[in-house]
């Protein structure tokens, strides 16, 4: 990490009840941290030469103690925490020194570096806090997200947490299993409760809430499973509805081409089973998957079988269903945005184009026996968009099979590798040095291949990482050579 980059913090919620607190300061600024740590319990020693008005008449009422004059080391004794909100950076750098000495946490307000734990932007609802945090190096950005969740969450939520919280006794008992009760959890907050709340209805959401939960007594303890498309690779192109069924599984079954980025956002503490297959590795088989996707339904589980691109698209999930539908497991279907769709959007390539496609034909060329069974003479045919997935091991059969059957070799093509990650890569240029141009630049699975006019567009529209590679930005071997 750079000297400029903001350190990684650690977030965590202090419980301070009770807990001795030292403030060093005694102007505005240590009034702000003092009102916040009295909040939340905290046995507050203030030290300083003097208080201002605020804090003085704290000291009177005994809600804080108070040490007069210049900072000292001894202060520390038996503290917690250490918060110095002096306006002199030297006092504030020898209260960080001592508290470093005695392995205390310490903050020093609005100094970043010195800081050993910052306190965050919040958002208050009831019992429920929202931390943000830049990490100290985009305190604007942290006070703007701040601003945008106060408009989101409005007072009810914090009702509902407080509601929740004084059943929690009643919901734990109710669902003594972890995975029950995160289930029934979701059920709950389905309800109408939070919009009684937000009425300020409150006798009808007690009453809600326990008509929910009785209802729920009779819930069936089998499992389930939702196929859901991961789209290409970018997490922010998953559906609002992926994310929620990833963050209500207990089970993720992944392939290998899903991202980690995506399998981040799913809850911290589900399982994560990597079924990805690979030619010739001797990995999971489809039948294997199946097989345990419906032994993890019948326990009881949630499953999430996650998909690359979309489950329905040479995703093989209408197999996975005909085996869920046997064993009577319920289902859903959460689709993604296919490779096709995003990898031309993300390389500025127009599928379809009242001028030059006005068709799109979607393929498999994952190995000879796909490339056999395909009507090469309908493929051949212009105007239309071809896009090839699992291409890249038969790039020469299909320039030759498409050649052979009438297209032109001058047609353009567009190899876009790893499309819509941070590391895409577009390979541009004629059918005719396919082949030759991917081994230039070594283009390497996962990539999607687009045959037709469109594809010249990723050279004048592409808008998403590096520009296209071309036949001239490969220095050597020359063209000829590699063809």
């Amino acid at each position: 990490m750079s000297s400029d980059a903001a350190p990684k913090l650690f977030p965590l919620f202090a419980d301070l009840r009770g807990r001795r607190v030292l403030v060093v300061g005694g102007g505005a600024v240590a009034r702000r941290k003092v009102e916040a740590l009295l909040s939340a319990g905290a046995d507050v020693v203030v030290g300083a030469p003097a208080l201002e008005p605020a804090l003085a008449e704290w000291n009177t009422q005994a809600r804080i103690e108070f040490i007069d004059g210049p900072f000292a080391a001894h202060w520390l004794d038996d503290a917690w925490l250490v918060i110095a909100a002096t306006d002199e950076a030297t006092i504030n750098r020898a209260v960080v020194e001592a508290a470093d000495a005695r392995r205390i946490f310490a903050n020093a307000v609005d100094d970043a570096e010195l800081s050993r734990f910052h306190v965050p932007a919040r958002v208050e609802r009831g019992p429920l806090q929202i931390a943000i945090s830049s990490g100290g190096g985009a305190p604007m950005l942290a006070r703007l997200v701040r601003e945008e969740l106060e408009t989101r969450f409005d007072e009810s939520i914090g009702a509902l947490a407080e509601l929740l919280t004084r059943h929690r006794e009643r919901i734990r008992t109710r669902w003594p299993d972890i995975g029950a009760r995160r289930h029934g959890f979701a059920k709950l907050l389905s309800s109408p409760l939070q919009g009684l709340l937000r009425k300020r209805q409150h006798l009808a959401a007690e009453r809600a809430f326990d008509a929910a939960l009785r209802e729920h007594e009779t819930d069936s303890t089998t499992g389930s499973v939702a196929l859901v498309g991961a789209g290409p690779g970018d997490p922010g192109l998953l559906t609002l509805r992926a994310l929620r069924v990833l963050n209500e599984a207990d089970v993720i079954l992944h392939d290998r081409l899903v991202s980690d980025e995506i399998l981040q956002l799913a809850r911290r503490d589900a399982e994560r089973i990597s079924v990805g297959k690979l030619a010739g590795d001797g990995g999971h088989s489809q039948a294997d998957i199946n097989a345990l996707l419906v032994k993890l339904a019948q326990t009881g589980k949630r499953v999430v079988r996650l998909k690359g691109g979309d489950p329905f698209v040479f995703g093989r999930g209408g197999e996975e269903l005909q085996a869920l539908r046997t064993h009577g497991i319920d289902y859903e279907v959460v689709p993604g945005i296919t490779a096709a769709v995003a990898c031309g959007a993300y390389a500025g390539i127009p599928l379809t184009h009242r001028e030059h496609a006005q068709s799109l034909r979607i393929v498999t060329a994952h190995g000879k026996e796909d490339l056999d069974t395909l009507d090469w003479t309908s493929l051949a045919r212009g105007r239309q968009t071809l896009a090839f997935y699992m291409g890249v091991a038969g790039l020469e059969r299909i320039r030759e099979r498409l050649t052979s059957h009438g297209l032109a070799a001058t047609t353009p093509f567009a190899l876009v590798e790893n499309g819509s990650r941070p590391e895409q890569r577009v390979v541009t240029g004629s059918l005719a040095d396919l082949p030759a141009l991917a081994r230039l630049h070594e283009v390497r699975a996962p990539a999607l291949l687009v045959v037709g006019e469109v594809a010249a567009f990723a050279n004048s529209l592409h808008w998403f990482g590096r520009e296209p590679l071309t036949r001239t930005d490969a220095a050597s071997p020359s063209l000829a050579a590699a063809a």
